[in-house]
């Protein structure tokens, strides 16, 4: 019988194991069960069991390799009740966790990668291909996955689901693809990396502004991709935005976990290595001659980095860089950036003009940056009581604590003024 404090230990553990362990875990099984619905399934019966015995018996020295027999045992066991297990017979050899191994000739030589790589399978949709393999490989919530792509949660839940009834329907099997297959597979691998890391950056929801377990793994992902991958200016753009972006961690909250904004930050305290490793990517990347999307986002935010302040950042500059973003990746949420810098150089209410336009896109209905940003222009302006109803609007739609927070605050600065 578990006591209290075991309960409560093995709650912990299980939450813990869940954010580190379930891509790892989930990958394992999956290459015994050769189904990932199955996987899944397999999985999620583990960490349910794992409540039970760690409570009773203690959570074991390697919480992860304690999952993965348990989800491996339980799609054993699925495979063998489905009288398969003659022709799966080469592949139910289950070795103990720290004999797990990978063939020397498999393309991607890392479990959660390799993952990644499978999940984007070219037989589904792209968006579904990226939901899913948030969804499924890096444990990214569907309410998360569903502001990062702009849509409601029930819209990205039944697209999830979808995806994965596509899978089954199409007997797409868990096979690790080839190396010559990776490449047409790399857009969407980016594409996940890029919001796994942007879901961390600043969390759409709870009460803390940064996921740095979301963050740590999507920089961990794509210094993996560049090993395997260096020759592509993709891999090297997007490496150089993560890192360029991510300099500036400790200074987007006080001390107080107050959001700060980038004109309040402390420059001096930014990681000037990761700012110079960033740095060195984004110009190897447009050496190329083949900057995409991602390299030409490692530009902008390597101006912000090297600027030696907010007002004397090259804005002309992350304009015409922002025209080059729009280009080749048209987006809503680009173009509502751009508004921003276009702000410094031509003034807030040109700015406005953008924002109120874009306002039209029911892209960005649920899209609370949009009233927020419009509020701050309405604020430059003096417009006090329309910047008033902007920050309500914005508020409306925010789900994170530190942003409601500073919402909240600007909101009072406008009223009492």
């Amino acid at each position: 019988m578990s006591s209290a404090p075991h309960r409560v230990a093995a709650e912990r553990a299980v939450a813990d194991a869940h954010r580190r362990e379930w891509a790892f875990v989930l990958a394992a099984t999956a290459r015994v069960a050769g189904d990932f619905d199955l996987a899944e399934e397999c999985v999620q019966e583990a960490y349910v069991a794992a409540l039970g015995a760690w409570g009773r018996d203690g959570v074991p020295q390697k919480p992860g390799a304690w999952l993965t027999a348990t989800a491996r045992r339980k799609a054993l066991d699925v495979l063998r009740r489905r009288q398969v297990f003659r022709t799966k017979l080469p592949l139910l050899v289950e070795p103990d966790e720290a004999e797990i191994d990978i063939p020397d000739e498999v393309a991607v030589p890392d479990d959660r990668l390799r993952l990644v790589f499978t999940c984007c399978h070219p037989a589904i949709a792209r968006e579904a291909q990226v939901a899913l393999t948030l969804r499924l490989v890096c444990g990214v919530s569907t309410a998360d996955i569903a502001r990062a792509f702009l849509v409601t949660e029930p819209t990205m839940a039944a697209r999830i689901t979808r995806a994965k009834k596509k899978i089954s329907a199409a007997r797409i099997p868990y096979r690790v693809p080839e190396a010559a297959e990776l490449p047409e597979r790399l857009d969407a691998v980016l594409t996940v990396v890029h919001l796994l890391y942007t879901t961390g950056h600043t969390a759409p929801t709870g009460d803390e502004l940064i996921r740095a377990d979301l963050v740590q793994r999507a920089l961990h992902l794509n210094r993996m991709l560049l090993a395997l991958m260096p020759d592509e200016p993709e891999v090297r753009g997007l490496l150089a935005l993560l890192l360029l972006t991510d300099a500036r961690r400790d200074t987007r909250v006080d001390a107080h976990g107050r959001l700060l904004r980038l004109a309040e930050q402390d420059r001096a305290a930014w990681d000037r290595t990761a700012i110079g490793e960033g740095h060195h990517l984004v110009v190897d990347a447009f050496r190329t001659g083949r900057a995409g999307r991602h390299a030409l986002q490692a530009a902008i935010a390597a101006l912000h980095a090297l600027a030696p302040s907010y007002a004397a950042t090259d804005w002309p500059q992350i304009i015409t860089l922002y025209d080059a973003l729009g280009r080749s990746w048209p987006s809503p949420v680009v173009a509502l950036n751009r508004a921003v810098a276009v702000s410094m150089v031509d003034g807030p209410a040109t700015a406005l003009a953008e924002v109120d336009a874009l306002a039209r896109d029911t892209r960005l209905t649920g899209y609370h940056y949009l009233p927020a940003i419009r509020a701050d222009l309405l604020r430059r302006l003096d417009r006090n009581a329309e910047a008033a109803r902007a920050y309500r609007a914005a508020l409306d739609l925010v789900d994170n604590d530190a942003e409601r927070e500073f919402l909240t605050a600007r909101l009072a600065e406008t009223t009492e003024s």
